[in-house]
């Protein structure tokens, strides 16, 4: 039997060719026509596999949130809650760093989505374990969902022009040096999401403490 020419259309080729469309030109860019016009297939066929373009980015979105790490909330894992935080979310905000179009459709929360409510799951079962009251767990994972996804939706540093001269001192005394935050991109926005991430999680550290009537141990 002589083979196809073109490969067979799956929910897998769909959902990545979907996915680097998106990362190529922006949410905006995704519809079912471009869709079926990238994959050399008429539109109709597409159905066959999701029903609607919001399925295909929810699909897309699910590949994202299995992409992270979620070992340390592994009952067998040594790791404490607050380490199991941290590295959560620096696994987390890398993978959303990698699809920066697509947080949007992640911050509306898991849904029906298997991966993200494996990770819900997971955070929350974590917290539980550690000794945090449910209705308390429920809240951490929120925030920490709040938190990140917030961090990955745009640069702090990208939101000042490169222009010495859009900053008039006798307009905005303390902003001498913001045309400079551009060029420095990476390390400003990565720097205050650590410092950030320290300020929160030691904060919880400090209520997790009071609960247990004791000084909490460094980090």
């Amino acid at each position: 039997m002589a083979r196809p020419r073109k490969p067979l259309l799956s929910r897998e080729r769909i959902v990545a060719t979907a996915s680097a469309l998106l990362d190529a030109e922006g949410l905006e860019a995704v519809s079912t026509r471009r869709l079926a016009a990238e994959l050399g297939v008429s539109g109709p066929s597409l159905y066959n596999h999701f029903r609607t373009k919001d399925e295909i980015l929810e699909a897309v979105a699910d590949t994202v949130s299995a992409q992270v790490d979620l070992s340390m909330f592994e009952e067998h894992d040594s790791r404490d809650w607050r380490t199991a935080l941290r590295d959560w979310a620096f696994s987390y905000r890398a993978a959303l760093a990698d699809h920066p179009h697509l947080v949007p459709v992640l911050a509306h929360g898991p849904g029906r989505r298997p991966a993200g409510l494996r990770m819900a799951d997971a955070v929350f079962g974590a917290m539980v374990r550690a000794g945090w009251p449910p209705a308390q767990a429920t809240r951490i994972g929120a925030l920490m969902r709040y938190f990140v996804t917030g961090s990955a939706l745009s640069s702090f540093a990208r939101g000042f022009v490169e222009d010495r001269d859009a900053y008039d001192p006798a307009d905005y005394p303390h902003l001498g040096q913001a045309h400079l935050l551009a060029e420095h991109q990476r390390q400003v926005d990565e720097g205050a999401f650590q410092t950030g991430l320290r300020a929160l999680i030691d904060g919880l550290a400090q209520e997790y403490a009071r609960r247990a009537g004791r000084p909490p141990d460094p980090l």
